[in-house]
């Protein structure tokens, strides 16, 4: 539920990503770009950029022309300083400072802490619950496919590519689906097994077409945000009526609430979108370092509800 959250949380507070920017769109930019791809990026050149590169950086696909854009951004950045104007943002990004192949260094690495606090958590979980508890399986599963779509926001935060940007999105859309199976199962599912078993199949042929329309007709960014969000949305008030039921029969019914609040309000560091600071640190990446300590709480709940799932004669009897 963690990474559907900051989703469903951000997407009305941000607009699509734009194809081009105010830098990129610059005819110095530009100019540059072209300059420096047939000054530096033919003949022997190129082969004394290839000998040169770090191996690190041709793994992660760095090319000469991409490096060549990298620079430009940057003179590009200088002269807008220079006249006194605010920093631009370049192909629907922020400047940033590059360390070693990581694009977005302060992205990558609250991405990558997110993953770990998912994957510490999950350990604590399997060894705290039973396999034996109605919601292990699920619950097991859900953090795996989370754990999936933190590593790829890394790899994208890492190297913005046509693949790792897809591989982001449609990770996170995986989420946000499965997380509508895991409130299903958990609010319905235990008692009409039937009924979460049709949400299943519905929520797999809607993936199925998301991905598809997405990849095959037309990367439409507007379109996944909306669908996103709409599913995230119905998945968040689905929680709110659960724990608003639950409150006075289930003692640990805040921390399920407690997440959704922490989340949606953390959301709202995306409204504070600033160049870097240093040419490291934006809103992006404050956003997401702040909800590292969430899983915290938020494992924590499903911890002990699977335990009173477990010790309760009848799971149903108390489910919403």
């Amino acid at each position: 539920m963690t990474r559907l959250m900051f989703l469903a949380a951000a997407v009305f507070l941000l607009s699509a990503p734009a194809s081009a920017s105010q830098g990129d769109k610059e005819p110095v930019y530009r100019d540059c770009v072209k300059q420096c791809v047939r000054t530096n990026c033919t003949g022997a050149r190129l082969r004394g950029f290839q000998s040169a590169q770090p191996p690190y950086m041709a793994l992660t696909g760095w090319t000469c022309r991409d490096d060549c854009r990298y620079q430009c951004m940057w003179t590009t950045v200088g002269l807008y300083q220079a006249e006194g104007y605010s920093v631009p943002q370049f192909h629907g990004k922020w400047p940033f400072t590059r360390f070693l192949c990581f694009e977005e260094p302060a992205s990558a690495l609250a991405s990558l802490l997110n993953g770990l606090a998912c994957l510490l958590m999950l350990l604590r979980y399997r060894s705290a619950v039973p396999h034996q508890s109605p919601m292990y399986h699920t619950i097991t599963a859900f953090s795996l496919i989370s754990l999936n779509a933190w590593f790829w926001s890394t790899v994208f935060h890492t190297r913005d590519t046509y693949l790792t940007e897809k591989m982001d999105y449609f990770c996170a859309s995986a989420v946000i689906l499965y997380s509508i199976y895991l409130c299903c199962v958990r609010t319905l599912g235990l008692r009409r097994p039937a009924i979460s078993s049709m949400v299943g199949v519905l929520l797999i042929l809607a993936f199925t077409s998301h991905v598809s329309y997405l990849t095959f007709v037309s990367f439409d960014y507007g379109y996944n945000m909306a669908a996103n969000a709409t599913i995230g949305m119905i998945n968040l008030f689905w929680w709110l009526c659960w724990c608003w039921l639950n409150r006075k029969i289930l003692p640990y019914w805040w921390k399920c609430g407690m997440v959704v609040l922490l989340l949606h309000g953390l959301a709202l560091l995306e409204l504070l979108d600033f160049p870097p600071l240093f040419w490291v640190l934006d809103a992006h990446a404050v956003w997401h370092l702040s909800t590292v300590p969430v899983h915290f709480l938020f494992y924590s709940f499903l911890i002990d509800d699977s335990l009173h799932l477990l010790n309760t004669e009848k799971p149903g009897v108390k489910l919403d």
